[in-house]
This record gives C-alpha cells, sequence and structure tokens, in this order.
C-alpha cells in the first residue's frame, strides 16, 4: 500500500497546480477530482518530496489520463517549476523526474503504465518505424531498415548508447536494428545511423584508354592506388578502392571510398595511359592465370592468321606462318597404356611429366615453364588479341564425379540321394554278384568314396584325407569284406545358402572438358607364351613370356558443362576380378559400361544394370524303382540350384564453380574419412598396450602454411 503523504504537505502540493496569467485558478482535492487543463492553460509545478503515487495521481488528472502505478513503484519526488508551464511540459517534467528515480512510463495499448524502468522493455507496446519519430521519456520500439552498413557492425557502435536497462538487436534477414529506449534516446540514435549508414564507396567513373591496354593496366593501378600489392585477379584491394577492365571499350572502371580517393585514382590513370616508346614493332609478354600457354597459342595463330577472321593489315605479319603447335606430353601417355585390360599396368606407370618445351614460329608464342603468351603484334592487332585472352584465360569449372557400383548375390541349393552296394556270395565261391545304386561324382559317388577308403592299409583317416567327404549330413553303413571295410550304403542331405553385398563409390575430380581416370585393383600376371628347347633328355633355355593386366575398378570421366546446368558425360566403367583357373590361366570376372550421357548438377542417374535369375535342377535313379513312393527315395538322387544376381551402376556429378565450392566438398568428405578413421581405434586391452592407430588431424592446414 502506497502511505500518503501529511495532510498539510498535499494541501500544498494540489494548490501548488494554479493556473497563471488570467486564467482562473484550477484546484484539484482529494474528495473532488476537477477536470483536466486545457492544452494552452498553464500551469506551475511545486511537490516537494511528495509520494510519487500521489504525484501521478495529479498528473493524470491535469492530463486527463489513466496512469496506473506498479505496485513495486514506491519512493519520494521533488517537482517544482519557477516559471507556468503548458501542461505537456508538466508531463515531460515529470517523466525526467521519474527516470532519475529509476522509474518509467510505457504506453500498453493507449494504458499509462508507471513500472520499474528494468521493466519496461517487456511491456511496451509502442512501435516505431523507419520515419516515425517519438518524444519525451516514454519506452518505445524503433525499427531501423539499413541500405548500406552491417547491423551487426552497428550493433558494438550503439550499444554504448542505450540504457543499460533496455535493448539493441540486429536482424541479419532483412539487415535492420529493433531498439527499445526512450522516445528523445531513439531519436538521437535514428540522427547517428543515417550518418552512418552510407555507401561505402562513391560512384563509378569510367576512364577511356587512349594509348595502354586496359587489362595490362588494371592490375598496376590497383597495387598503386591500395598502397599495397593486391593478389592477381582480385577485383579489389586492401585500400577499400576497385579497379576492373573493360575489354570491350579498352576503359578502366574505378570506385573508391570517397570522391577524393577517386580523383586521385583517375589522375594515376592519366599518367600511366602513355604511348609506347617503340610501338612499331613491340614484343609484349602475357602471363596467364588458367589456360595453358601452348594450347592457347595454337588458338591465336588459327584466329588470327592472314586467312582467319581478324581480316585487314591487323591480321597479323604478313609472312608469319602458322606452323602445327607440337603435342604436349601428357601424364600416362605412351605404347604402355595400351594394355589389354584398358588400364595403366605396372610397365606403364606415369612419371613426373616434364614442362613441354617452348612453341616457335608465329606472331604468338608460348612458354610452357611459366605459362605465357609472348606476342609479336602492331598495337592494334594486340589490342584485339588481349580481348581474346582475357575472355578464354577464365577459371575453369571443375566436376567432382562419384560413381555407386551396388552388387547384390543370392544363391539357394539343395541335395538329397541314396546309394548302396551289396555283394552276394560266400568266401571261396567262384561267382560272386553285386548290386547297388551309384550318383554324382568324386567322394559323393559310393564307389569312389569305397575305393578311397580301401586304398592301402594306412586305414581309414588317411584315405578320407586324400579324398574327404561331400558335405552336408552323410549317414554311411560301413560293411567288412576280407581285410577290408567298404561303403554298403551312403545318404547324403545337404542345402545352402550364399549371399553378397558389394557397394563401391569411386569418386574423382576433374576439369572441365577434362578426362579423368582412377584405377582401384591389381596388376595381375597372365601367362601368354612359354619355349622350352630339348636336347636328348634335358631341356635347355626354358622360358615364359607374361603380360601384366589391371583387374579391379577402373572409372573413366569426361565431363563438359553446359550453359543450362547440365553435364554432358563420356563415362567407361569397368569392374573386374579374378574367378576359376583353368589350364590356360585365370579366368577373369568383367563387368564394364561404356555410354554418353546428360545429367543435371548434382542429380543421381542410373548408367545401366543386370538383374540375372538362373534356376537348375537334376534326377538321378534307376528307371522304374525310383518311380515308387517312398521306397523310390532309395533309388534315386536330387538336386536343386537357384542364383540371384543383381548390378546397378550409379553417377552423380557435383559442379564446383569456384574456390569455395571445392573447399566445401573437400573439408566435408575430409571429416567423412576422418569419422571412420575415430570408430576403427583399437579397444583398450588388460595385457596388450595401447599402441593407437592414425588419425588425420582435426582440421587441415589453411593454404599457404
Amino acid at each position: 500500500m502506497t502511505t500518503a503523504a501529511p495532510f498539510p504537505l498535499r494541501t500544498l502540493a494540489m494548490a501548488a497546480l494554479t493556473a497563471a496569467l488570467a486564467t482562473p485558478a484550477l484546484v484539484w482535492s482529494q474528495a473532488n477530482r476537477a477536470p483536466a487543463v486545457r492544452a494552452d492553460t498553464q500551469v506551475t509545478l511545486n511537490f516537494v518530496n511528495a509520494d510519487v503515487e500521489a504525484v501521478t495521481r495529479a498528473m493524470g488528472s491535469m492530463l486527463g489520463k489513466t496512469l496506473v502505478v506498479d505496485p513495486r513503484v514506491k519512493g519520494q519526488m521533488t517537482l517544482y517549476s519557477d516559471q507556468p508551464l503548458r501542461p505537456a511540459e508538466a508531463y515531460a517534467q515529470y517523466l525526467t523526474a521519474l527516470r532519475g528515480l529509476g522509474f518509467a512510463v510505457v504506453d500498453a495499448a493507449g494504458l499509462l503504465k508507471v513500472v520499474p524502468e528494468a521493466e519496461a522493455k517487456l511491456l511496451a507496446t509502442g512501435v516505431l518505424l523507419d520515419d516515425q519519430r517519438g518524444k519525451g521519456d516514454l519506452i518505445v520500439t524503433q525499427v531501423f531498415s539499413l541500405k548500406h552498413e552491417n547491423a551487426n557492425n552497428l550493433v558494438a557502435i550503439l550499444r554504448p548508447l542505450v540504457n543499460i536497462n533496455n535493448t539493441i538487436n540486429a536482424n541479419p534477414g532483412n539487415n535492420s536494428l529493433v531498439i527499445t529506449d526512450y522516445a528523445d534516446n531513439l531519436a538521437r540514435l535514428a540522427k547517428i545511423i543515417a550518418a552512418l549508414d552510407t555507401p561505402a564507396a562513391s560512384d563509378v567513373e569510367i576512364v577511356p584508354l587512349q594509348h595502354a591496354v586496359a587489362a595490362d593496366l588494371a592490375s598496376l593501378v590497383q597495387k598503386l592506388g591500395d598502397g599495397a600489392a593486391a593478389a592477381p585477379g582480385a577485383p579489389g584491394g586492401t585500400g577499400g578502392s576497385t579497379v576492373l577492365p573493360d575489354p570491350r571499350a579498352n576503359a578502366l572502371i574505378l570506385r573508391a571510398a570517397n570522391p577524393v580517393r577517386l580523383a586521385a585514382l583517375k589522375a594515376l590513370v592519366l599518367k600511366l595511359d602513355q604511348p609506347s616508346p617503340d610501338a612499331s614493332s613491340p614484343i609484349r609478354v602475357v602471363h596467364l592465370k588458367n589456360a595453358d600457354a601452348t594450347k592457347l597459342a595454337q588458338v591465336l595463330r588459327a584466329a588470327f592468321s592472314q586467312g582467319g577472321g581478324g581480316g585487314g593489315s591487323n591480321a597479323g605479319p604478313a609472312n608469319s606462318p602458322t606452323p602445327a603447335v607440337s603435342a604436349v606430353p601428357t601424364v600416362g601417355s605412351g605404347a604402355g597404356n595400351a594394355g589389354a585390360g584398358g588400364g595403366l599396368g605396372l610397365g606403364s606407370t606415369p612419371g613426373v611429366a616434364t614442362s613441354a618445351s617452348p612453341s616457335t614460329g608465329g606472331f604468338v608464342q608460348a612458354d610452357p615453364a611459366t605459362n605465357s603468351l609472348i606476342i609479336t603484334a602492331p598495337e592494334p592487332l594486340y589490342r584485339q588479341m588481349r580481348v581474346v585472352i582475357d575472355q578464354l584465360d577464365g577459371r575453369r569449372a571443375q566436376v567432382f564425379v562419384e560413381a555407386m557400383i551396388v552388387k547384390l548375390d543370392t544363391s539357394k541349393s539343395a541335395q538329397f540321394g541314396v546309394q548302396w552296394q551289396n555283394v552276394f556270395g560266400n568266401k571261396g565261391d567262384s561267382t560272386i554278384t553285386g548290386a547297388g545304386t551309384n550318383f554324382g561324382a568324386g567322394s559323393s559317388n559310393i564307389i569312389t568314396a569305397t575305393g578311397a577308403i580301401a586304398n592301402g592299409l594306412s586305414g581309414v583317416t588317411t584315405a578320407l584325407a586324400n579324398s574327404p567327404a561331400p558335405a552336408g549330413l552323410n549317414l554311411g553303413v560301413l560293411k567288412k569284406f576280407g581285410q577290408y571295410y567298404t561303403l554298403g550304403a551312403l545318404a547324403n542331405f545337404l542345402e545352402q545358402e550364399g549371399g553378397g553385398n558389394i557397394l563401391s563409390m569411386p569418386t574423382l575430380v576433374a576439369l572441365d572438358n577434362e578426362e579423368a581416370q582412377i584405377l582401384v585393383g591389381q596388376n595381375v600376371p597372365f601367362l601368354t607364351g612359354s619355349y622350352a628347347q630339348g636336347t636328348g633328355n634335358s631341356t635347355v633355355n626354358p622360358f615364359q613370356t607374361v603380360e601384366r593386366r589391371d583387374v579391379g575398378l577402373i572409372l573413366k570421366v569426361k565431363s563438359q558443362i553446359g550453359e543450362g546446368g547440365a553435364i554432358r558425360m563420356v563415362v567407361t566403367q569397368e569392374l573386374s576380378s579374378i574367378g576359376s583357373q583353368s589350364a590356360q590361366g585365370p579366368i577373369t570376372n568383367k563387368t564394364s559400361v561404356q555410354t554418353t550421357v546428360s545429367v543435371d548438377n548434382n542429380d543421381l542417374l542410373v548408367l545401366g544394370g543386370l538383374m540375372q535369375d538362373e534356376y537348375s535342377d537334376g534326377n538321378s535313379g534307376v528307371p522304374g524303382l525310383s518311380k515308387i513312393p517312398l521306397i523310390g527315395n532309395l533309388f534315386k538322387g536330387e538336386n536343386r540350384r537357384r542364383t540371384k544376381s543383381n548390378l546397378m551402376i550409379f553417377l552423380r556429378p557435383i559442379v564446383m564453380r569456384s574456390a569455395e565450392d571445392a573447399t566445401t566438398l573437400t573439408l566435408d568428405r575430409y571429416q567423412q574419412i576422418r569419422a571412420v578413421q575415430g570408430d576403427l581405434k583399437p579397444e583398450r586391452s588388460l595385457v596388450l598396450p595401447d599402441t593407437g592407430a592414425p588419425l588425420m588431424p582435426a582440421q587441415p592446414a589453411p593454404r599457404g602454411q
């Protein structure tokens, strides 16, 4: 509850709100509330150590508004004026006095509330937009939309200027500031924001060149204008200025932080734009950033030859020959590449490629060692060539190719058979009769197994070691014949299931319109011939010829990126493995796909596949007897087998047009393989030492370190 001031003091406070000048006095009493004071009426304030709640009620009566006092608002206030004031001025002094006591007034849907200053930012409902302004010490929220400056940068500048109990926040989504504070302070902050939210650079200035070439002069002006060397090809430098060449108009596009700096750059360009000392037969060197100098020299000689599209006297020197450029050695070239398996082979393992020799002849020569062009041409022709060079010497996109080879194999087989043998007769009989059945081959055949058991006197163990028993459940009856044991009956039961799930994901990166190859496998020797020269009973100089072939996974890709995002790809995919052995050597299993497809960036495309389902069965039995129900099972053998094989090949290309794209994809694969390494750490053991396991660093070293 609020404690009322003593009656004399409250009477003095109420009587102090009297009209000045010629207007009649208006007096407030505790029992009778007077009407609101008109806006043109002047009042005099004289509250000395008055209760905050009593002063608030007096102000509400004067303004004709309801002021609600929070129970936490307590204290005494001194508020007076030497000169008569208008009600709005008196209310402003009241708000200032409240602010000094740590309280504030908020407008909550038309209802004025007196609350502690720390709670005002949560209760204020008034919101102002960019051009709207408030007055007084009323707590409101204002949104400032920025056009040039970054909102996060201004938060650090404006935070000290905002009341400690109020807030300032940045919205990066639409680059705006949201500030809750006193209206007078928001008006000050609005002026500061308007002064800081200005363009970072001045207007663009285009400077046509009369003598120099724009592409040659741009980097020099950029370095001199910034006061420090700029990275080659960078659009801007450390000084905040930007210099870009316009090859079509042979002009420089200048932009600086302020008009003074822009004028300095323009003056620098005019000083450097001077005619060449020897313009009759200049020799110029052009350092390329991305293109291959040898290939580009051939293109330029063909484009600007005497009969080419250059035309006129600027087509080149009159007697300039245009010889063909010699082939440039590439990695893996040579006869060793022509292996039968399509791989590189051990004999053709590529070494480090040496630099090509400089191309000779013509007015455009290439220096592969520095990847530069040496141009001997008049000034007009050189300018035409520079326009073409700048257009062709751009950063080429790269394509990350991810192939997925999925192979699923399942097989089921079963066999059943009963075989028996018996001999009829006694010892010493001149004639002995035998009868029985036998099916299958090898140890599955009862006669073959009987011969293995009876082979030698070393016992059954040695005989079975040389001819193992058939797989599955075998039930046999052994019968002694003389001093040997033979199989009298053999029943075999077998059921088998097998499966395989193979996933291979080869990946590689290649430049646009360049071929790339990846090989993961083995280099297997294959016997191709043998020779031995015999002399009598001896052999002289025997030898064999062996050819090595790559067996495994081979992926060759050549990609061409289109303007619309589609990628045309020439793909050769091969998957081979060593199978069974034959008399001539090993048999290889091979799956190969060679096709040309078109696929969008980061889309998945199936290249091909094979779905195979095989079934086979066989029956062996005694005619007639094997057909008898139940009893016929003693006179026959059966087997069944079913094999399913599924093979699918998928392809997904990802275009990397910038260094940031390549870095992002590389770091993603880096963290992926590092996570796999972390899962393969050896478990702790009580008897074995902790040897640890290799693990890549958490983050690759930055470029340049």
